[in-house]
């Protein structure tokens, strides 16, 4: 068992866990942290008799008042209406200031229940206890929570950061394959803007197994081995989250780095209708149209884009636009992003593997050459 990853801000500070069985300690941790009044536990349906249900006979066994809600899987929960609900939940069930909102399950059940918690009563504690890849190394760490609007993605919410996130690897074993070949798009990121170790790590891993087709069924009983060296992956790419948030809570500079490839993902959710792609899968043709962008502006070489490619490729995930998405429409809706400054997109494009640089002078030129690729190309 190693020690939890520390997220220290000017305003929190708090363990990240990444171990298998992480979920059977919530009990004691919940305890150690001194919250002990009523639980909220916010459950993705996707998730909630193989491990809601479990986890709320645990804490009821240790003494804990546990409420449950289920919200329905996918991106469109991400919403206003679902966020009513829960305040009619919590509210008209007594919700107090010394209890806590317990997330579980993805990106949306971690952003939709956090909003909840910084907003109810003006804000209660939540503990995020991410199921899915993706939730692990990026959308449960740094306190970012809201909700979308029909005008684009994540456009309202608030940062409101969690007193313990416990990512249990365990839970990836009854992830859907679709949603794990998403995860990893964002440990991909994490390697290209910060980490060239990790980056040639996951080539090795893929090279070693073929991830565009093999779930995690099974896992990590039947292979030990691997599911010591995918927790200790998600563990590094969850560290490069961690240390930036720690650096920079509220996206004043460097943070800005973790939306490589959001800016024209975000753009294609919005366009297509939130869960027609999941959203891991809009942040690879991100990514890839950013790369295209900066070998275009002289900031890397052609190499690292088909390095990115095939890394992303290996791993399932398409880098194409979808078919008969509109460039024109795509850039005015990069124009709504939360990243943008004085009409000016800010756009994050890597210089090397490992390392990313942000420019806010992209000709949109290179932007309509960038995203009209096509599936041949």
């Amino acid at each position: 068992m190693q020690d939890p990853l520390i997220v220290t801000t000017s305003t929190a500070s708090y363990p990240v866990v990444v171990e298998a069985g992480a979920l059977t300690s919530l009990p004691g941790r919940l305890a150690d942290l001194g919250l002990r009044g009523a639980l909220w536990l916010v459950c993705d349906a996707a998730v909630a008799q193989a491990y809601g249900e479990p986890l709320a006979a645990r804490l009821r066994a240790a003494g804990f008042t546990v409420h449950t809600h289920g919200v329905p899987s996918g991106e469109a929960s991400k919403c206003a209406d679902e966020l009513w609900r829960l305040y009619d939940w919590m509210i008209g069930g007594a919700v107090e200031r010394r209890d806590a909102v317990l997330a579980l399950g993805g990106g949306v059940v971690g952003d939709l229940a956090g909003f909840a918690a910084a907003s109810v009563l003006r804000g209660i504690a939540v503990v995020q206890l991410p199921t899915t890849l993706l939730s692990m190394v990026d959308a449960a760490v740094g306190g970012k929570t809201g909700v979308n609007h029909a005008l684009g993605k994540n456009l309202i919410g608030a940062f409101h950061q969690p007193r313990l996130v416990l990512a249990d690897t365990a839970a990836l074993a009854t992830l859907a394959p679709r949603e794990l070949r998403a995860g990893w798009a964002e440990v991909v990121k994490h390697g290209v803007i910060s980490d060239a170790g990790l980056f040639a790590e996951l080539e090795e891993l893929a090279a070693a197994h073929h991830w565009d087709e093999r779930p995690l069924a099974g896992w990590p009983d039947q292979d030990a081995e691997l599911a010591l060296r995918l927790t200790a992956i998600i563990r590094r790419a969850v560290a490069v989250k961690v240390g930036v948030v720690s650096r920079d809570e509220r996206e004043q500079g460097e943070r800005i780095t973790l939306n490589y490839g959001h800016t024209i993902g975000h753009a294609v959710e919005a366009l297509i209708g939130y869960g027609a792609l999941l959203h891991g899968e809009a942040v690879a043709i991100g990514m890839h149209a950013a790369a295209r962008i900066a070998v275009a502006m002289g900031l890397c070489d052609e190499g690292l884009l088909e390095r990115q490619r095939r890394l992303l490729a290996a791993y399932g995930l398409a880098v194409t636009m979808p078919h008969g998405l509109d460039p024109e429409a795509v850039i005015a809706t990069t124009l709504r992003d939360k990243k943008v400054q004085a009409r000016r997109v800010r756009w994050v494009l890597p210089t090397a593997i490992g390392s990313v640089t942000v420019r806010d002078d992209v000709p949109e030129d290179l932007v309509r050459e960038a995203i009209a690729l096509r599936a041949d190309a």
